[in-house]
């Protein structure tokens, strides 16, 4: 007569059940995947406001800047594409799509008609000229 054995999956040992798993050697080539946010610089002096913004890899056509009050929105598509070969076969291809926004306040609204932006060697630059606000007038109380 022969014995029958029940396979329970979970009374089996749990190192060998990831063995193997986790063990493949993972690499990143930190140099082909862009920058996955926007870094900024904000100062001000009396008048404006000035933003460098690290953009790096991105198309000075693909970046978009909106401002709404004291509200300053910055946004971009980015794409980015590797191939490696080796003669004509192909050892590596990687893609990647995406897109990057920031959005920050500052303390005065701005003036929207006069920002100036430029952008050159990965960095967007900024000039947010405040608003220029209405005259506090001192009412005589009769």
């Amino acid at each position: 007569m022969s014995s029958l054995t029940r396979y329970d999956p979970f009374t089996r040992n749990f190192d060998d059940f990831f063995k193997g798993m986790f063990l493949r050697p993972v690499r990143f080539d930190l140099d082909t995947l862009p920058e996955l946010q926007i870094k900024l610089d904000i100062t001000e002096n009396g008048d404006a406001y000035q933003v460098s913004a690290e953009m790096p890899g991105v198309k000075k056509e693909d970046i978009h800047v909106a401002v709404e009050g004291n509200l300053v929105r910055i946004s971009a598509e980015t794409k980015k594409e590797t191939e490696e070969k080796k003669g004509d076969q192909v050892l590596r291809s990687e893609r990647y799509y995406g897109r990057l926004e920031r959005a920050f306040t500052v303390d005065t609204d701005v003036d929207e008609s006069k920002v100036e932006a430029k952008y050159a060697d990965g960095v967007l630059k900024l000039k947010l000229p405040k608003k220029a606000h209405a005259a506090t007038r001192r009412i005589a109380v009769s």
